[in-house]
């Protein structure tokens, strides 16, 4: 409710003509974006689910994006895969991103709208750095497990019941003091102390990034487990993270009830082999 309440206030106090066209063009230069990015993504995706996975012990389907193509090495594929991240990261990201750089753009009033338009790149910049820094990280995890599923049958018939548990835990985390905590920060910005325009910028979405990825680290986590080349996923994912965005801890703890509920079934079907 403050928040709206804020929100409001600065709009009145932004609402000259001069203050508008930079809010238009951040709204179009996010729509652009967010377009470019998605069309990439859906394109790769479709590729990527034209290519056959590796049947494993379990009755899963090992992913290839933790694999090497045909006579490329690991950095290229390691190369590829973060490429490739950073750009589903921006698809998945930017519906929920544009609405707080609108509203820090109505915090800052009458600042000259060129001002305004490099204030947000740079932010925008920071922010998807720290998403493209969590792809470095999850690749090299993401080979791992799949290696020593590939060497371990055991290993490899438990996977479901992993990914179950994954999801399980990622629906009772929606529900969580510490996920309203990190949503109620990703819901906005503050100013970053008095350091020159860029560099508070700058630290603005790093501090940002972090605190939505630490926010989404749930869904991220379903999003990797249950299906990172799967567009239906990716898709139910960026639906997820916007209406909790947007609508706060309400919406996130029922997304987080719809999961508990797909992980109880995913439990029972792993259980049951299948």
């Amino acid at each position: 409710m403050d928040l709206v309440m804020n929100s409001g206030a600065c709009c009145r106090q932004g609402a000259t003509g001069a203050g508008r066209r930079p809010g238009t063009r951040l709204l179009v230069a996010g729509g652009a974006l967010f377009a470019i990015s998605a069309a990439v993504t859906v394109g790769w995706g479709a590729s990527m689910a034209a290519m056959p996975g590796m049947p494993m012990p379990g009755g899963w389907t090992m992913s290839m994006a933790w694999m090497r193509m045909p006579e490329q090495t690991w950095l290229g594929a390691a190369a590829s895969f973060l490429g490739m991240w950073s750009v589903m990261m921006v698809a998945m990201m930017m519906p929920s991103l544009v609405p707080v750089l609108w509203r820090h753009r109505l915090a800052l009033g009458d600042v000259a709208g060129r001002r305004i338009a490099a204030r947000s790149l740079v932010l925008g910049t920071g922010y998807f750095l720290i998403w493209a820094g969590q792809g470095a990280v999850v690749f090299p995890l993401g080979v791992a497990v799949a290696a020593a599923a590939m060497r371990w049958p055991l290993l490899a018939r438990a996977v479901p019941l992993g990914v179950a548990v994954v999801v399980l835990g990622a629906g009772a985390l929606q529900a969580t003091p510490w996920k309203a905590r990190h949503l109620a920060c990703c819901r906005g910005l503050h100013p970053a102390g008095r350091a020159p325009a860029s560099i508070s910028a700058w630290k603005q979405g790093l501090r940002l990034g972090l605190q939505c990825g630490a926010c989404c680290a749930g869904l991220t986590a379903v999003l990797l487990v249950v299906g990172v080349m799967d567009l239906a996923v990716m898709a139910a994912v960026t639906v997820a993270i916007t209406a909790e965005r947007l609508a706060g801890a309400r919406i996130a703890r029922a997304i987080g009830a719809v999961l508990v509920a797909a992980g109880l079934f995913l439990l029972l079907r792993a259980v049951r082999g299948g």
